[in-house]
């Protein structure tokens, strides 16, 4: 037990071990489940046609053999398009004719475009395997392809193919002859095509995979299936296209082939492999749900159970137990996740270390299951020892609001600790960080923690506990009724198994309402009895709870709440042993509840059995037909905690010490397995002593084998790269390497989860739209659409207005369209005008045709000189934008805002602008001051003596400038550079500093881009933000490591580097210093906080909780403003009162990046760079106490003067 655990539950089960027996009633209900069984796989039969009677070719026997197809229909590839095809022996088919196979076998991704139904070393020379092909465009083939596609993809338009190639690799062995005999896989890849796109179906047979892995230079390789695009060509050099795997490097993953779907069909898997004209990743099937047959579900209700006395047996039907009130529980939930962890179909010569290390591996007629061994319990996956007490960590989070409150408590991570003497049924649970305001009215949800008392119940005989029969993977959801209000509550949560030191796991979330208890009362839960119904992969209960609530004054209200529970979880459906359990009830009694008001702790104690709903539990009859319990299953044996009770005749029992601990049982003692055994972790490994258990770990350097106990070298495998991580597809998730062999998933803006299944985000919330307009959610985003009779972008809409020059212009133009036979098309000479939003001429103009492009004036006029190649396009500045204003500046005394300033952001290919009057966003007047067609802007900055916008971009990497007064944009720095992020303007010294995220470095360089130096480069990983404060000196950036994020300072000539920040942070993305307060504040899109701190205190404060997604910030007096890649809006927040003001979303809706203030003036001060460059001979940077001169990088023998001057 952890310590925090520890001091929390401690306490508590100290006071109240003190507390009597309690009188004990029960009451119950249960529920009729209708649940379905799963169906069967395609038979080899349910193929498309193949063969010689369907009219294939036959590939010519051998190891590797490749035959090319030329087609009548092409099939799109990705991007491509191809007239002929290379079937080949090995499982798949090329876009190239693929070289010798030692050239690809177990180097994957291949250097050529392939379809992998399933791809290994395979042969055929045997004569008993083949290699059929086909094109065929019967209306039979075309029918069933449409009718595949179509079921796995409901929510598109239905397709009609018109072409399709069958491939058919019947019985095919491995090629090397160790592996003869063990098996023979049977699969089919049908390649569908439309007119602008092309399918995959593949189909893989029952029993149609024999073999998961072939030999390749004499290692064992698992197979793999996917789609490789193969090299791509480039500019200067070809680099690895896109590689889409739909299997992992572990052999079940190669099973689940033919037990699985993506088109709900098992065995049965479509994808879109290409379509015309645009292409961006390979896309799957998205009906994994399966079709199903109906089982009997008929109800018997024509008679009611009666409550009958304890000694009187109470008939039930052992699968439908029928309560007084009946009724059937419907999971409607679609977030219950039931696939915690799947069992595959195979042996345990392959499947053992999926096992607990304490259990055993047995093989059935359909699988495998796992068993754990005597004197341990569990499901198999994880199994702890029979009598050691039970331990449960984890986070409460949700929302919940206190009888008529309008707002919520929040819980954000709450830490919840339990503690179970599993040998006498007790358990403790304890919650911390409880505000006042909610305290008291928790006291009565024992629903919260009673889930661990059936977890680890005391079981009476013939009766298991919940982790005897599902371990420790399981998702529960309880609905809570209260009365008589009727206020409703939902608590989920998600037991994710025991951790390394065998605690287990639980992840809470609560929302809803509760009545309100008065503070200072206490409150008395009467003991209760819940029936569970048990079922393949579903347990439920109902129950009705009542409690007295003891108020202040003295006063009492008796209160009742009803609670019911459904737990989904994954069973081993191999051994029919375990399907016995269908009915239990749990008995729980001498319930204690406490809010402790000066610590905020929430706490519950109740002891809890398992058994018959008849509740005769373990009585014998003793001398004249007195009834005795056996102290084992009452608790009162006087057991140690770590012993396990053993009952015997009569009242006889004996205490057995756990597993992992010796004595007599009355007092235990653990064993030091390391000290016993020093061997006992092999080589390579260190023996760490745990509480009646022991754990290994592996040395530096080595890492746990397959078999999760062996220690082997370490040899880093980048799953992002090659495409074996669990991530979702990378159009909802994104893989990020994180070194060794981890890696993080997260979702994509616009959708959530844990990045290994991320859901589109609905952003149509009202508003979002204009008034007049209609709002369309898409996957990962959101259009607004203006109603018919009126125009916009929908974020506003007005009614249809006159054309404008450009619009007009364009108009005429399409008017005098050729006729074509794929529908109107200009002449090849003509001109085509782009008018923006508003209907102003784009600055940059293009010619269709020829690809020349130019700048033009608001009158759309070419400015002579700005004409460009096709392989070039030019920076136009925005001549519809009005130059913000520049006025005088206040005296120095006045706080408030100079006139003019103005807020400059990135927006994909553009910099737009906000006036600021006083602190407010004029939003009306935003528009974009520069245009860049193409280029993804990423950091801005602004230099306030002449009046200056820099900006850093990633496409084409640059540094680059232009005048916010007018002119051409100049690029200032375009080598050495691969990720320019974050940029920074010395205002005083005219240097620049600037973050580079791939070359993980920090470097200045003057204003001109001519003396560039790297102040820093080690210990970087993910450097973004970048802040120079020029009159102290200083300046600070952030590193978004997700090992380690951290911001950091330093002198402007990089020394004195030193951490300011490194607890509790995840993303901090943005970063902005405000001269006039001397503080650092920061934004960081992991925690969503926004939090500032004066760097010579350290007194760090929370501004803002509950942000969304920030990227830049900038501050300007007392109001910050920052991007927000999820509402893709400028926000500002006032520092003062903690909140946000007010926020504006530019007509284009993409992601914002970064963010300056454009001053009409410099602000006051000056540092001592400011005047003649500080006497240097180059670069010259500020420190607190005087200044450094620096060399840059490439000065060698130009006279350059390297010195230091403290003052």
């Amino acid at each position: 037990m952890s310590s925090s655990s520890h001091s929390l539950l401690t306490p508590f089960i100290q006071k109240e071990s003190n507390m009597g027996w309690q009188n004990q009633g029960w009451l119950f209900s249960a529920s009729l489940v209708v649940f379905w069984a799963s169906v069967r796989s395609i038979r080899r039969e349910e193929f498309f046609p193949f063969g010689p009677s369907a009219g294939d070719q036959l590939l010519e026997s051998g190891d590797d053999q490749t035959f090319r197809l030329t087609l009548s229909k092409p099939v799109l590839f990705y991007d491509g398009s191809f007239d002929s095809l290379y079937i080949n022996t090995n499982g798949f088919v090329a876009t190239k004719e693929p070289l010798n196979e030692s050239t690809y076998l177990g180097k994957l991704p291949p250097e050529f475009g392939a379809m992998a139904p399933l791809h290994g070393d395979l042969d055929t020379s045997d004569g008993v395997g083949k290699v059929y092909f086909r094109q065929d465009n019967s209306p039979d083939v075309l029918r069933q392809a449409a009718e595949h596609i179509n079921r796995g993809f409901p929510e598109e338009d239905e397709v009609n193919p018109i072409n399709t190639v069958v491939i058919t690799w019947v019985d095919i062995a491995s090629h090397k002859p160790q592996t003869r005999g063990d098996g023979r896989n049977t699969f089919q890849l049908v390649i569908a095509s439309l007119e602008t796109a092309s399918y995959a179906i593949v189909l893989y047979a029952r029993n149609g995979i024999q073999f998961t892995s072939t030999l390749v230079e004499d290692n064992g390789v698992v197979m793999h299936a996917g789609f490789s695009q193969g090299l791509v060509k480039g500019f200067f050099y070809s680099s690895q296209g896109n590689y889409y795997r739909t299997t992992t490097d572990d052999e079940a993953s190669v099973r689940a082939l033919a037990e699985e779907t993506n088109s709900g069909l098992r065995g049965v898997w479509v994808y879109g492999i290409g379509t015309s004209p645009q292409f961006r990743n390979v896309v799957p099937g998205v009906v994994t749900d399966l079709p199903a047959e109906t089982v009997d579900t008929q109800q018997h209700t024509d008679g009611q159970v009666k409550y009958s006395p304890a000694a009187e047996q109470i008939e039930i039907n052992p699968l439908r137990y029928q309560p007084q009130n009946p009724e059937v529980v419907v999971v409607e939930d679609p977030e219950i996740n039931v696939d915690v962890f799947s069992y595959n179909l195979g042996s345990c010569a392959n499947n053992r270390n999926k096992c607990s290390q304490f259990a055993d591996c047995r093989d059935y007629a359909s699988g495998f299951c796992c068993h754990c061994r005597p004197g341990y319990y569990g499901n198999g996956l994880q199994c702890v020892a029979e009598g050691k007490p039970q331990r449960m960590n984890g986070k409460l989070r949700g929302k919940v609001f206190v009888e008529n409150s309008p707002s919520p408590v929040e819980f954000n991570g709450n830490d919840l600790h339990s503690y179970v003497v599993v040998n006498d049924g007790r358990s403790y649970v304890a919650i911390s960080d409880i505000p006042t305001s909610v305290g008291p009215s928790l006291m009565p949800l024992l629903a919260l923690s009673n889930v661990i008392g059936w977890v680890f119940a005391l079981e009476q005989p013939g009766f298991r506990n919940g982790f005897s029969i599902i371990g420790g993977e399981f998702t529960r959801q309880a609905e809570v009724t209260f009365q008589p209000g009727n206020e409703k509550l939902i608590i989920r949560q998600e037991f994710e198994g025991t951790d390394e030191l065998d605690h287990l796991v639980v992840s809470t979330t609560m929302d809803g309402r509760v009545p309100a208890v008065p503070p200072g009362s206490t409150v008395q839960i009467d003991p209760y009895t819940d029936v569970y119904q048990y079922d393949s992969n579903l347990i439920t209960s109902s129950s009705t709870r009542y409690y007295t609530v003891t108020n202040p004054d003295g006063s009492v209200e008796t209160r009742s709440y009803q609670c019911r529970e459904t737990i989904t979880f994954q069973s081993c459906q191999h051994d029919e042993s375990l399907r016995d359990v269908t009915t239990q009830m749990l008995k729980v009694d001498q319930i204690f509840v406490l809010y402790d008001v000066n610590n905020n702790l929430l706490r519950y104690a109740m002891s809890n059995k398992i058994g018959d709903v008849n509740e005769i539990w373990s009585k014998t009859h003793f001398n004249n037909n007195a009834v005795l319990e056996n102290p084992c299953f009452t608790g009162r044996h006087g057991c140690d905690t770590n012993a396990v009770c053993r009952p015997d005749q009569g009242s006889q029992f004996t205490c057995q010490c756990a597993s992992g601990f010796s004595g007599d049982g009355r007092r235990c003692y653990d064993i030091d397995e390391c000290t016993e055994n020093q061997q006992i972790c092999g080589p390579n490994a260190i023996c760490n002593n745990q509480p009646g258990t022991f754990r290994c770990e592996c040395e530096d350097g080595y890492q746990f084998g397959s078999d999760g106990r062996t220690c082997i070298v370490d040899r880093p495998v980048d799953h992002c790269e090659d495409g074996t991580h669990t991530c979702d597809i990378p159009d909802r998730a994104q893989c990020s390497y994180t070194g060794g062999s981890s890696y993080i998933c997260s979702c994509l803006p616009g959708f959530v989860g844990d990045g290994r299944i991320c859901q589109d985000i609905d952003e149509c919330q009202p508003g979002r739209c204009h008034q007049n307009a209609v709002c369309v959610n898409t996957q990962g985003s959101f259009l607004c659409q203006c109603l018919p009779g009126y125009s916009g972008n929908g974020v506003y809409c007005s009614s249809e207005r006159t054309k404008t020059r450009c619009e007009a212009h364009r108009d005429n133009v399409l008017s005098t369209m050729e006729a074509h036979p794929r529908g109107a098309r200009p002449p090849i000479s003509q001109y085509i005008p782009e008018c923006d939003e508003n209907g102003n001429y784009l600055p940059m103009q293009c010619h269709g045709s020829t690809g020349y492009c130019w700048c033009v004036d608001r009158n759309g006029l070419e400015i002579s000189g700005t004409r460009s190649a096709p392989s070039s396009r030019p920076m136009c500045i925005d001549h519809n934008t009005v130059t913000p204003t520049v006025g005088p500046w206040p005296r120095p005394d006045v706080i408030a805002p100079p006139p003019g300033t103005n807020l400059l952001f990135a927006q994909s290919g553009r910099i737009e602008h906000i006036p600021l009057e006083g602190y407010d966003m004029k939003k009306h007047d935003a528009k974009a001051v520069l245009h860049l067609p193409e280029k993804v802007i990423i950091g801005v900055a602004y230099d306030c003596v002449e009046k200056m916008v820099y900006w850093t971009e990633i496409t084409s990497p640059s540094i680059s400038k232009a005048s916010m007064l007018g002119g051409e944009p100049t690029a200032v720095i375009r080598t050495d550079l691969e990720s320019p992020e974050g940029i920074t303007i010395d205002h005083l010294g005219r240097t620049m500093f600037w973050t580079d995220s791939m070359r993980d470095r920090i470097e200045v360089a003057s204003l001109d881009g001519s003396q560039r130096r790297v102040l820093i480069d080690t210990d970087l990983v993910n450097p973004r933000a970048v802040i120079a404060d020029p009159v102290s000196g200083n300046l600070y950036w952030s590193d978004w490591n997700r090992d380690a994020p951290k911001i950091e300072t330093s002198h402007m000539d990089g020394s004195n580097r030193r951490v300011l920040v490194k607890d509790s942070l995840t993303l901090p993305n943005g970063l902005t210093y405000d001269s006039q307060s001397s503080l650092l504040c920061w934004a960081d899109a992991g925690t969503h906080k926004m939090e500032c701190m004066n760097p010579s205190r350290g007194d760090r404060s929370t501004v803002l909780e509950g942000i969304r997604y920030p990227f830049g910030m900038t501050s300007f007096g007392k109001t910050i403003y920052y991007t927000d890649w999820q509402r893709d809006a400028v926000v500002s927040v006032d520092r003062y009162a903690e909140k946000e003001t007010d926020e504006f979303q530019p007509q284009k809706r993409t992601r914002p990046y970064g963010i300056a203030a454009a001053y009409p003036q410099c602000l006051s001060g000056q540092n001592y760079c400011s005047v003649n460059n500080g006497g240097c001979t180059h670069l010259c940077l500020a420190t607190p106490n005087g200044r450094s001169c620096k060399c840059p990088d490439n000065a060698v023998a130009v006279g350059c003067v390297e010195k230091r001057k403290h003052l």
